[in-house]
């Protein structure tokens, strides 16, 4: 992670500033897009310095943009207890419906214009898969190379959730009836042999 944030238990005011931060660059993303964001921008509304950002935070615009994806990535996953759970197909298509949802709703906050903003959310999201995707295979005993088959099926679940947000047809399924018709597609590289 390129943010400078720390693993051991933190000053409340930094967890206050940097959930501000947070705030305000969640509502602006929606307002302004990513690419006319500035950090500047991003402090203002927060209330802090940008010396404060840089210095306790973030090193920039991008870094927060990649721990947000993070961390509602991750807060998903958690929401919906999916790290608590092992490999089984309903749990694979649970996961690749939140990951639908996740896409759908990341492409939401910037205009398709803005192609660097989903390579950052790619990039984040097929890491928290993989990582996922990899303790379940583990827990299992996978006959395959855990890692491998965690690597293929996250960029799988992915490009099938991407694909899914970018249909704006009126014939598009559900998350829930597309997860349903591409789970097997992606069931067979994570099966126990």
């Amino acid at each position: 992670m390129s943010s400078k944030l720390k693993t051991e238990k933190e000053d409340p005011r930094v967890t206050r500033t940097r959930n501000l931060i947070l705030g305000a660059f969640m509502e602006l993303l929606t307002e302004k897009g990513f690419q006319s964001l500035t950090v500047q921008d991003i402090t203002e509304k927060a209330g802090i310095n940008r010396a404060t950002f840089y210095k306790k935070h973030f090193t920039d615009k991008y870094a927060l943009l990649n721990h947000s994806i993070q961390l509602l990535f991750r807060q998903e996953i958690e929401k919906r207890m999916l790290d608590a759970c092992h490999y089984s197909d309903e749990n694979l298509k649970a996961l690749i419906i939140m990951v639908c949802e996740f896409v759908s709703n990341a492409n939401s906050h910037c205009a398709p214009s803005e192609p660097q903003f989903e390579s950052l959310v790619e990039t984040q999201a097929k890491k928290q898969l993989q990582g996922l995707l990899q303790v379940w295979l583990e827990k299992e005993g996978s006959a395959v190379d855990p890692k491998t088959a965690a690597v293929a099926a996250s960029w799988a679940v992915y490009g099938l959730a991407l694909q899914w947000s970018h249909d704006k047809s009126k014939n598009r399924p559900s998350a829930e009836k597309f997860a349903e018709q591409v789970r097997p597609l992606i069931a067979p590289s994570l099966r126990m042999i």
